[in-house]
């Protein structure tokens, strides 16, 4: 994630380094162009976010004016791995000996107030918010008491002053994430996991329509990571300019904030016949292997894919469950069928269409 995580043993110290991925600007990019306005005016928080290294930090202080906002605030684990490279915070990606002007061991808190063109060169970029956090001009750069955590009382009292939260959490603390943002009603926009959508703690908030997914979801994305990161399937690593990368699949993003793809109405053209869609042995619902395949004519329960959750229209369809998550089995056995032939263990959300006359 964009920053480590606060944990305790050597065992779980092996998972926070596997919680270590830096999202590519261009995917930030593709995804934030979509709520532009709805930033306006709002204070932003990246509580996952070490300035130095991550780019969300990058892409909301260079959009600072642009998209309006009243206040960025980014609060940094301790350093990691990657702490020696700079993301542009100070010009091109380079790897410092020494990095100049930061505190060695904290986690730090960067919070920005206004930007503007302060070496006077006519233009603003993130010199000018580098020169700022160094002379401290209407800006704050100072280091944290504790290590940054998100869940850490430094960063909780942070979080009640923001309005959106933006940036990639661990996915190994996924659910308490999720649960934070709520218990403390913020909107967000955060980066993680496909099979998040099944989570018992997650699934509930999607079922009550207070969480959904976002526009760039599926597909692989490259995700930066420490150089000494090492993994057995080689083809899911590279290396560009001495920088490391790991590609992860199924990757989507989560949010709160509206998005216009939700009011969107799915087009369904074919019509429900017993023979093209069984019923499973163990529920009273029809197996639809692919949400494009929806029947138009059919009102009970059908399972279909968590795929399915990028194309819902809270007014067009009823979600009623999932064979994953809360009120169904938990072990998966939910919706099981013979014509299954061993996908018994498919991930599925079970829906009603609500507009069938």
């Amino acid at each position: 994630m964009e920053a480590k995580v606060l944990n305790t043993g050597l065992n779980k110290a092996g998972q926070a380094k596997k919680d270590e991925f830096y999202t590519q600007l261009v995917d930030i990019e593709k995804e934030l162009k979509h709520y532009k306005s709805q930033f306006r005016g709002k204070v932003v928080y990246c509580n996952c976010d070490d300035p130095f290294e991550s780019n969300f930090f990058k892409y909301f202080a260079a959009n600072f004016n642009a998209l309006g906002l009243k206040k960025l605030i980014a609060t940094s684990y301790k350093p990691s791995p990657i702490a020696n490279t700079q993301l542009g915070l100070f010009g091109d990606i380079k790897a410092l000996d020494t990095p100049k002007g930061r505190p060695k061991v904290t986690a730090n808190k960067f919070i920005i107030n206004e930007v503007d063109d302060i070496d006077g060169d006519g233009a603003f970029d993130l010199r000018d918010i580098a020169e700022q956090l160094k002379a401290n001009k209407n800006n704050e750069w100072a280091p944290l008491e504790d290590e940054g955590d998100f869940r850490s009382k430094e960063s909780i009292e942070l979080l009640k002053q923001a309005d959106i939260v933006v940036t990639n959490p661990p996915f190994s603390l996924f659910r308490e994430y999720v649960a934070q943002l709520m218990e403390h009603g913020k909107k967000f926009l955060i980066l993680g996991n496909q099979n998040a959508i099944i989570y018992k703690e997650v699934f509930m908030f999607i079922k009550e329509n207070k969480l959904w997914l976002g526009y760039d979801n599926g597909g692989t994305k490259w995700f930066q990571v420490p150089n000494d990161y090492d993994i057995q399937t080689e083809s899911r690593i590279k290396t560009e300019n001495g920088v490391k990368y790991f590609s992860m699949g199924s990757v989507v993003w989560f949010t709160n904030l509206d998005t216009t793809k939700r009011h969107e109405e799915l087009t369904l053209y074919k019509k429900y016949s017993p023979r093209e869609y069984p019923k499973y042995d163990n529920y009273d619902a029809i197996e639809v292997s692919k949400y494009l395949d929806i029947p138009m004519n059919y009102d009970d329960v059908m399972g279909v894919p968590i795929t399915f959750l990028d194309k819902y229209n809270p007014n067009q369809f009823e979600i009623i469950g999932s064979n994953r998550g809360i009120d169904q089995d938990s072990k998966g056995v939910y919706g099981r069928g013979s014509f299954l032939k061993g996908r018994e263990t498919f991930k599925r959300i079970f829906i009603k269409n609500k507009n069938v006359k």
